[in-house]
């Protein structure tokens, strides 16, 4: 072993005593001979220099493309594009609809045979006019009579009519099925289903409809180069009549079906949960058959003489406990000099009537509890007459009609907690206490968004509002086209 003097890891790391000085004369003439032409160094330096300043200028003559990997969303995250830069027709920005041409026995069939659709009475009158029913009467002096022929007493459960009969017309239909963005399929489920649901019949009626229709999707060429991804379908009812977990549950169980997995559903009640179920306005009364009926009917409606607070148009449900309806109805009845009551016990408001809309136009605000289920078409019968909306649950419209409705719902419409109103809380005081300013902007917001709450009469729609069809048609289309490659399971 070296002495510890002599060991060259020690003798490294001694401490000097003074620190080192470094003779900077010496120092530079060393760098001159580093650097002399002569230096054998000097030369290497120069041609490793050189190389890289003519791989420089090579790289920035070549295309260089990076790749990377793009990070998938799933579900119920929906995918979101850049924006799409599409060129032709401005109408068509998002690409172009093919309607699948169904065997009758999924649509026109069940329109013909409507005294067989419901097994307490024939529903003829309410498909007639395609789809909007029988025109409406008894609304003189309530509406503008040059307007009379855009009022129907159209039936809630007939969007599945009204959109088929609108696409077939839409200018961004195309007839060949390669150029098409997305594919609709004018299935009648809603109609198909309705017979089952009340009488005595067993799972295999209620789905067979459904299963048939997907067994012949199932073998179309464009169906299954997507396996349903660009498909999409109207559901004339609620999305909870087709949700059937159990053989002797409520309903069909179509959405619950394999090949409907993909596809999207415009209903007019949405599962909030569900990326495929689109909410879609219920059908109301009022047509317009053009932009001139629009402008005249937002004129009456924002001019209207609104004499009452607010109003409450509907019937108790006495089989439910602690039916809210029945709170309210009480609650309406108590603020006689400030409420105005629709009772619609039965069947007296089935499909509208004048003392419904003469009460939305006469009120400030209407009351809008829970229907049946989370929504009820009053909602949409509420704000075509202008009338600012009460919501208890937010599930009735909030989490529903994205596409339709302001993205600020203070904008437009007066939250009140269903427990707030069991515990006390006067619904009359809290709607006083908006100013008549805060009051009219709401009523403005209203009244600006009719025609997206509305289904136009004439087949290819008004000339430049877009209405309810054309709002969800524009959506469904961007969806598909932000989509394309990069959504999957």
């Amino acid at each position: 072993m070296l002495p510890v003097s002599e060991n060259p890891s020690t003798e490294l790391h001694k401490k000097p005593k003074t620190p080192l000085l470094f003779d900077r004369k010496s120092s530079f003439s060393s760098l001159q001979a580093y650097f002399s032409v002569y230096h054998p160094r000097t030369w290497l330096i120069f041609t490793i220099l050189l190389l890289q300043v003519l791989l420089l200028f090579m790289a920035r003559s070549l295309p260089i493309s990076i790749s990377i990997p793009r990070n998938r969303q799933h579900f119920p995250t929906p995918f979101t594009a850049p924006a799409v830069q599409v060129s032709g027709n401005p109408e068509c920005a998002f690409g172009k609809v093919f309607v699948y041409d169904l065997p009758p026995f999924f649509n026109r069939e069940l329109v013909k045979n409507c005294d067989k659709l419901n097994p307490w009475s024939s529903r003829c009158d309410t498909l007639t006019n395609d789809g909007f029913g029988q025109r409406a009467t008894g609304l003189a002096g309530v509406v503008p009579e040059d307007l009379m022929p855009a009022w129907y007493w159209t039936d809630q459960f007939v969007t599945e009519i009204i959109f088929h009969n609108r696409i077939l017309k839409h200018p961004c239909r195309t007839f060949e099925p390669e150029a098409a963005t997305a594919y609709y399929i004018p299935f009648y489920a809603g109609l198909a289903v309705g017979k089952y649901l009340w009488s005595n019949c067993s799972h295999q009626d209620r789905d067979r409809h459904g299963g048939m229709l997907l067994t012949w999707v199932r073998d179309q060429p464009y169906w299954n180069r997507s396996n349903g991804w660009d498909h999409f379908i109207t559901l004339g009812r609620i999305t909870w009549d087709f949700r059937r977990s159990k053989d002797e549950d409520w309903g069909s169980s179509l959405i619950y079906m394999p090949l409907m997995r993909n596809i999207t559903r415009l209903l007019i009640e949405r599962n909030p949960w569900d990326y495929f179920d689109v909410g879609v306005p219920y059908p109301t009364g009022f047509h317009p058959r053009s932009d001139a009926d629009v402008l005249q009917w937002q004129h009456h409606v924002r001019t209207r003489n609104r004499t009452t607070l607010f109003s409450f148009a509907g019937a108790t449900r006495g089989a439910i406990r602690n039916d809210f309806r029945g709170l309210l109805l009480r609650h309406c009845l108590n603020e006689s000099d400030s409420c105005r009551v629709v009772d619609c016990a039965g069947t007296r408001c089935s499909n509208g009537t004048s003392a419904i809309l003469e009460s939305f136009l006469d009120s400030d605000f209407c009351l809008q509890p829970r229907g049946d289920s989370f929504t009820r078409r009053s909602i949409f019968d509420c704000m075509i007459a202008g009338s600012i909306p009460v919501f208890f649950w937010r599930r009735t419209a909030y989490f529903q009609y994205e596409w339709f409705l302001p993205s600020e719902p203070g904008s437009y419409s007066v939250f009140i907690h269903r427990n707030e109103v069991k515990n006390g809380t006067s619904i009359r005081g809290v709607l006083e206490s908006y100013s008549r300013e805060e009051v009219r902007k709401m009523r403005e917001k209203v009244i600006d968004y009719i025609p997206k709450l509305v289904y136009a009469r004439p087949d290819a729609g008004l000339e430049s509002f877009k209405d309810a069809f054309d709002v969800a048609i524009d959506g469904v289309l961007r969806r598909m086209k932000e989509q394309e490659g990069g959504y999957k399971w």
